[in-house]
């Protein structure tokens, strides 16, 4: 089966078994090992993309879903302004990370970032929900989002809250 989606900005095809997972193409046809395979169950993370600007789990999506749409990985969201501001949070805020599950939190916080502009500690945290590590503190995790929302709307609005 022929597949035709856009990938970090590029567009681009690829034959496979609609069954297989985007995770697995990804890392196996297009040598981007920043989206790690860990549990392949959906309750790592650590696989996490921007799909249509939502973040899932790239393990749990067979890979005949993704016909049409933008794929962002975290190769692809690395050279973007918005990459940068959140990266500049978490070292801000002291978000230490394993390195296994960073990209899934980077990932999220992207997604989060983008659609809402003043979340509470909850929504923060419920957008972190689906990564699955110990390795840093919930409310730095806070710290950074709020401070990546401020990175933000400084750049584009010029002013803060």
């Amino acid at each position: 089966m022929n597949i035709a989606f856009v990938l970090n900005g590029e567009d681009v095809s690829i034959d496979a078994d609609g069954e297989v997972r985007l995770v697995d193409i990804l890392r196996n046809s297009f040598n981007l090992a920043g989206t790690k395979s860990g549990c392949r169950t959906g309750k790592c993370g650590a696989c996490s993309v921007l799909f249509n600007g939502d973040v899932v789990k790239s393990c749990l999506v067979p890979v005949f879903k993704i016909r049409g749409s933008e794929i962002i990985t975290i190769e692809g969201f690395s050279k973007t302004d918005e990459y940068k501001d959140i990266a500049r949070a978490m070292a801000d805020a002291g978000v230490h990370s394993c390195g296994f599950c960073e990209s899934g939190k980077i990932m999220a916080m992207a997604a989060l970032v983008s659609r809402d502009t003043h979340p509470v500690k909850n929504d923060i945290l419920a957008g972190f929900s689906g990564i699955r590590c110990r390795c840093t503190d919930p409310d730095a995790l806070v710290r950074a989002a709020v401070a990546a929302i401020e990175y933000r709307r400084k750049k584009v609005y010029g002013r803060s809250s």
